[in-house]
């Protein structure tokens, strides 16, 4: 996924009311972006951080800027969680995720539960469709360790259940965490944060639901997924 216009690089003043972050860009303008972040953003959202933000050119957005970037430790981490369903479908139609080649179509946004949307069902003719639910992930804490989530995260638990109901009837079903970091090498559900999603988690592989985790490449042209990272279970 490219960026469609050159980033802006700023300053982090405050992110404030989850959705809003005060930036001062590198030509001193101060500006209020859009943060598509719902979490808590632990350890992005300190003031001071150089962070990158895109500029849209839709006049009828009331704020122009998106918070996209924050580097850490010399680091980038994308924290825009629109984005990873947007780097799953350029994944799946390049083959980029060798777990979940061969099907002839992928479908978003699909009804199933209740009264929940899969993220991207697959499907082909040889074979059970496949059930994809994708998280975004950019908590790291120790080492080079990414967790998920950073909060608590009732509705990701619930979507679990919903992939394990979809296991029990014999489909294929997956949880795919995008690591929106380039430093983490493990993964790891976040046990102290929402113990309840960990526990999720672990009963969820029991019960079949298979468990996915990639890494991104990241720069402020484009983020991309990029291999495979370990679940440290």
């Amino acid at each position: 996924m490219d960026f469609p216009q050159p980033l802006k690089r700023g300053q982090l003043i405050q992110r404030y009311k989850r959705f809003l972050a005060d930036i001062a860009l590198e030509d001193g303008t101060e500006i209020t972006a859009h943060c598509p972040n719902p979490g808590a953003m632990l350890g992005l959202n300190m003031p001071g951080l150089p962070v990158w933000v895109s500029r849209s050119p839709d006049p009828k957005r009331k704020l122009a800027h998106t918070l996209e970037l924050v580097e850490v430790d010399g680091g980038l981490v994308g924290i825009n969680t629109m984005h990873p369903n947007r780097l799953v479908a350029e994944a799946l139609t390049a083959d980029a995720i060798p777990e979940l080649t061969g099907y002839a179509s992928h479908r978003r946004e699909v009804k199933y539960g209740q009264a929940s949307r899969i993220d991207f069902l697959l499907e082909a003719p040889d074979r059970p469709p496949c059930w994809l639910e994708v998280k975004n992930c950019h908590l790291r804490r120790t080492g080079s360790l990414a967790e998920f989530p950073d909060c608590v995260a009732a509705r990701s638990t619930k979507h679990l259940r919903e992939l394990v109901a979809m296991a029990a009837q014999g489909d294929r079903a997956v949880a795919l965490f995008v690591v929106q970091r380039t430093d983490c090498d493990t993964f790891t559900a976040c046990h102290d944060l929402d113990p309840a999603f960990a526990h999720g988690l672990e009963a969820a592989a029991e019960a079949g639901v298979e468990v996915l985790v990639y890494g991104c490449d990241i720069s402020p042209e484009g983020v991309r997924i990029a291999r495979p990272i370990a679940w440290a279970r």
